[in-house]
């Protein structure tokens, strides 16, 4: 007896990288410099990001060619899969048709090495020795430590103190691809010391992790700093999980009607959303997008739009997004990468313009769905994927209740092969959901820079 197909058809690799400003009637606001206030151009940035990175950030082309150095190392894990998750639709009794992308088929297990990958190429390309960047959960250090060993970079991560404790082998990991790890904060920059001697037991946050980054390659002349989300360029690479997504899809006759993705610092929900709406801005269709954020870190539900710094010290560009105030510290939550107090300008702005949406789940729920997927399809999610799980979930109990069958798509933003820690809380009764702290969130808001 034959047996329905789970992974569908896979595509070749995209050619280019898809830049949704170019389709944006409104464009969003330009980064502002600390100091004065006016618009950045490449002189302010060209001291801290490579220079190629810095062209993409500011591009308005609708295209940017992939160079055949990165396509050939995407090569390894892509195209990656899209799945007919048929025994969770089974599971829940919906007549949903559930589709994920499978990036925890990366060599780092997400998302992340699709962009750690080009950039790691246009530093090396850009004659630079040397790499310093953050890590939330560890799986931008850990793709990024990569991208260096195969381009022959040095790298300094700074990874958030809490995820340090938590996720032990993704530090291990990073050392094994030849990358230096410090727990943030940390006592190798002057932002690092300051905040362990007023708080010893800090947790750290990104924002703080950002700030050692940048301040130690300032620092050095042959060293640059990379950010894993939240910049345009980085949203920019990410576009290859969509521009597949919408070739499968194709060939197997069936399209989204709702499109649904975890958001931290916004990069792996763009990369599967944007060039679904650029084909819906076009009229090709007409999904739904939903953002997913937890409701420790409820950026773009309980946030503000305006600039803001991306780190604790005050030394990046401002930027307009949904933020929660730079000095806004999260709870500790499992899903580190998703520990941000800002969204991506871009995504902020096209949620500003109505053309997404956006909802905060809390943590255990998030881990009630992320164990039922993995009972039903085998796969043990990310925390920060199980997070669009729990909406996928919710939208297919949705359809049984109505009797309306929708076909759901959901980006699986990696495995938790490496988190099981966090599994093993869960299923010893441990987690809890964290809420935030009110007065630290509105002291945080209130902090933030004079409205420009």
């Amino acid at each position: 007896m034959a047996t329905k197909k789970t992974h569908l058809p896979e595509t070749s690799i995209p050619k280019a990288w898809y830049n949704l400003v170019a389709d944006l009637d409104t464009p969003p606001a330009p980064p502002l410099h600390p100091a004065t206030r006016l618009p950045v151009g490449p002189d302010d940035l060209a001291a801290v990001l490579p220079m190629e990175l810095i062209k993409q950030e500011g591009s308005r082309e609708r295209f940017l060619e992939i160079p055949d150095d990165v396509r050939d190392i995407y090569r390894i894990w892509r195209p990656t899969p899209l799945v007919r998750a048929r025994r969770l639709e089974k599971a829940l009794d919906t007549p949903a048709r559930i589709y994920f992308k499978n990036e925890g088929v990366s060599p780092s297990g997400s998302h992340k090495s699709n962009t750690a990958i080009a950039q790691a190429y246009y530093a090396k390309k850009g004659g630079l020795k040397a790499l310093t960047t953050e890590t939330g959960a560890g799986q931008w250090g850990s793709a990024l430590a990569l991208g260096c060993k195969v381009f022959g970079l040095d790298l300094q991560v700074f990874m958030v103190k809490v995820s340090f404790e938590q996720k032990p082998y993704r530090k291990i990991m990073m050392k094994l691809y030849g990358a230096e790890v410090a727990a943030s904060p940390s006592t190798l920059t002057q932002v690092g010391r300051t905040i362990v001697a007023e708080d010893p037991d800090s947790p750290g946050s990104l924002a703080i992790a950002i700030a050692e980054a940048m301040e130690m390659a300032a620092g050095r002349p042959d060293t640059r700093y990379t950010l894993g989300s939240v910049l345009n360029h980085v949203l920019l690479h990410q576009t290859v999980i969509g521009e597949e997504c919408l070739e499968q899809f194709d060939l197997v006759d069936d399209y989204p009607d709702l499109i649904i993705g975890c958001v931290g610092g916004g990069s792996s929900f763009a990369g599967m959303a944007f060039p679904f709406l650029r084909e819906k801005l076009q009229g090709k269709g007409n999904p739904r997008f939903v953002a997913v954020e937890p409701s420790a870190c409820p950026t773009l539900t309980q946030g503000v739009f305006t600039y803001d710094f991306g780190d604790v010290a005050g030394s990046t560009p401002l930027l307009k997004m949904h933020t929660l105030g730079h000095s806004f510290v999260p709870p500790g939550i499992h899903a580190g990468g998703l520990r941000f107090h800002g969204m991506a300008p871009l995504v902020s702005h096209v949620f500003d313009l109505g053309l997404i949406s956006a909802v905060a789940v809390p943590q255990l729920a998030c881990f009630q769905a992320a164990a039922l997927f993995a009972a039903a399809e085998g796969i043990v999610p990310a925390p920060e994927s199980s997070h669009a799980i729990r909406v996928a979930v919710d939208e297919a109990l949705r359809s049984r209740e109505e009797g309306v069958p929708r076909t759901i798509l959901f980006n699986l933003t990696g495995h938790g092969l490496l988190d099981l820690s966090s599994y093993d809380s869960f299923l010893a009764g441990e987690l809890v959901d964290h809420l935030g702290n009110a007065t630290e969130l509105r002291a945080a808001i209130e902090g933030l820079p004079v409205a420009v």
